[in-house]
């Protein structure tokens, strides 16, 4: 059985706060430091010398905010004495953020409209809709659920669970220049606990689809910028995979190559549309693509409907 749920690509974490805490220390992003390594630095340093995003740094910030008492309130007196401490109670007030704030939360598509009856498909929409859901087309409801739930709740266009699918390196990364290197999700190198489950290399968590058509990047290593170029993948990953993947210098197509070929045997090449063989027609044509499309962009939250 696949693992379910978590946070990150790899669902490494299970708390919204343990989420925040992970790019201000990652050193591809905030790169503040380890806790530790950063309290020696306040000892020892003056404020201006101080790392952008250190605890030192975010204390100065807190203690000097609009809303510093009700820091203190909250947290306690001795807040801004220990910087590990404001650091943890305030990635710990962002998660409370998240939880508690509507606007995390709006459900307010065309889509969510359109389930409650107030709202109407295009022809493309109600086409793309359907196609989503076809398990002969895109298949694409069977992991990125799209039905209210059995406690009358909104659907959240993903089922958490984890799936291989392949998708072709990014050579635009930095790590990606050392071919050896990869990032196979349930199993490393950001997640430890399950890198000997070898069954599990290549899956990533399933996404939710809620706003996807505002996004301009796509899939963990995110190789992909536009819907198209994703419902291509789909399409053509098997098909026509020299559509999707390079072509070495022999003429062969190197499919599934930001995966080790030993864990090639792990990609989903089972369930459609992702079941296709060499040279057999795509599970979707160019009309099936561009209606989902329209279908996804449904899924944008801040929908007003037309007064008639």
């Amino acid at each position: 059985m696949v693992p379910k749920g978590g946070l990150f690509w790899d669902g490494r974490v299970n708390t919204l706060q343990q989420q925040a805490d992970g790019p201000l220390f990652n050193p591809l992003e905030m790169d503040a430091g380890s806790p530790g390594t950063i309290v020696a630095k306040l000892e020892h340093a003056p404020y201006a010398e101080m790392d952008a995003g250190s605890p030192g740094t975010i204390v100065a910030k807190l203690e000097h905010a609009p809303y510093a008492h009700d820091f203190i309130q909250l947290f306690g007196p001795r807040v801004f004495n220990e910087p590990t401490l404001a650091v943890s109670e305030s990635l710990f007030a962002i998660s409370r953020f998240q939880i508690e704030d509507p606007g995390f939360r709006p459900f307010t598509s065309k889509y969510d409209a359109w389930l409650q009856g107030h709202a109407r498909f295009t022809p493309s929409e109600l086409r793309g809709y359907l196609a989503f859901n076809d398990v002969h087309k895109g298949n694409c409801a069977a992991c990125h659920l799209d039905q209210v739930t059995r406690d009358g709740l909104p659907p959240l266009f993903t089922d958490m669970q984890f799936e291989a699918l392949g998708v072709p390196r990014n050579p635009a990364l930095p790590a990606n220049h050392h071919s050896g290197d990869f990032d196979l999700g349930l199993c490393g190198p950001y997640r430890t606990d399950l890198k000997a489950q070898t069954q599990y290399c290549g899956m990533f968590l399933t996404p939710t689809l809620r706003n996807v058509a505002t996004r301009h990047v796509f899939f963990h290593n995110g190789v992909y910028h536009t819907l198209s170029q994703v419902l291509d993948f789909y399409a053509f990953r098997d098909a026509r995979p020299q559509k999707i993947y390079p072509v070495g210098s022999g003429g062969r197509v190197e499919k599934y190559n930001d995966i080790p070929l030993k864990q090639h045997s792990n990609v989903d090449v089972s369930d459609p549309p992702l079941n296709r063989k060499l040279g057999e027609t795509p599970a979707m044509n160019m009309q099936d693509r561009r209606d989902i499309i329209a279908f996804l962009q449904t899924l944008n939250d801040g929908y007003s409907p037309v007064k008639r």
